[in-house]
């Protein structure tokens, strides 16, 4: 029952996103736009291009979506409300989400085009700048929980959130997760001014459809894994802790489209240059700032 409701919400939740996205790029809100541009490529024929790799190339948008499915089995939307509860959760999802260079990689290489294997490479380039802003953020909030359950992560997080305990955590977290969804200011490997789509460049009619319904998923996930680790999951007042949680999450992803709209985007050695000059230093400073706090503070 619980996989069911999940999957549900994470439906429903990903198709908001979409609506959201539209609304950032076009200005328009339109409840129906998703499911007008889902019909629009379902009812396109899918090309191939010349001589791809079919494995690599049919595989990578399932993988990009299993990716995401694989990441929010481990979230908590209220305490009985979980897929599965593992002991190393908080690891997991992070396991789960490695999964999303491979997709890019895929769809970089299967194609056999110019323009998709540079946003794959791209891919790479910039996992190299945020995998440690991803690992050592959750970290520091597994040193205060003293568990990596998700569900004991969350009431941790009873008398003070995350967010204001470690808030230099929540704030690489957050700019990790942005590079993950390749989100703008991220958005190298897909870059439609530059690389005409990127990694999606070569994709259309069904495949294209499970490959934007895959990032929506993860930007879902993701905006869902900020909220457990650092905004108290299912924490409220009033009204039901699965009320809060979709409202928590939606928010993060409302900012997360939102915040790299107006600002420019990042070249691959830029991004990589501050992740392991900037990046990592201040991530180490978190987690000597969080560990005080733990022996130190009651």
């Amino acid at each position: 029952m619980n996989l069911i409701l999940i999957i549900a919400l994470l439906a429903v939740g990903s198709y908001l996103v979409a609506v959201i996205e539209n609304w950032t790029i076009k200005g328009k809100f339109r409840l129906a736009a998703p499911a007008m541009a889902a019909m629009a490529m379902l009812g396109r024929e899918s090309v191939l291009s010349h001589k791809p790799d079919r494995l690599f190339f049919e595989t990578a948008p399932v993988l990009l979506l299993l990716s995401a499915l694989l990441a929010i089995a481990t979230i908590p939307f209220a305490p009985d409300l979980i897929i599965t509860d593992l002991a190393t959760g908080a690891l997991f999802i992070n396991a789960a989400l490695v999964y999303v260079l491979v997709a890019l990689l895929m769809a970089g290489w299967g194609p056999n085009g110019a323009y998709a294997m540079i946003g794959g490479w791209r891919f790479l380039g910039q996992l190299m700048a945020y995998a440690m802003l991803v690992v050592m953020p959750i970290t520091a909030v597994v040193m205060r929980s003293e568990s990596l359950l998700t569900t004991q992560i969350v009431m941790s997080q009873d008398d003070l959130w995350n967010i204001a305990y470690q808030p230099l955590g929540f704030a690489l977290f957050f700019i990790a997760s942005l590079a993950l969804c390749f989100l703008p200011p991220f958005d190298l490997p897909i870059a439609k001014g530059e690389l005409a789509g990127g990694v999606e460049a070569e994709y259309s009619g069904v495949r294209l459809a499970v490959f934007r319904l895959g990032r929506l998923m993860l930007i879902f996930t993701l905006a869902a894994a900020i909220v457990v680790f650092y905004l108290g999951g299912w924490s409220g007042p009033f009204l039901p802790p699965l009320a809060w949680t979709i409202i928590k999450t939606m928010t993060v992803a409302v900012v997360m489209l939102l915040a790299g709209q107006l600002m420019p985007r990042i070249r691959e050695a830029h991004l990589l240059s501050w992740g392991w000059k900037i990046g990592i230093p201040l991530a180490l400073i978190n987690i000597l700032i969080v560990g005080f706090l733990v022996l130190m503070v009651p």
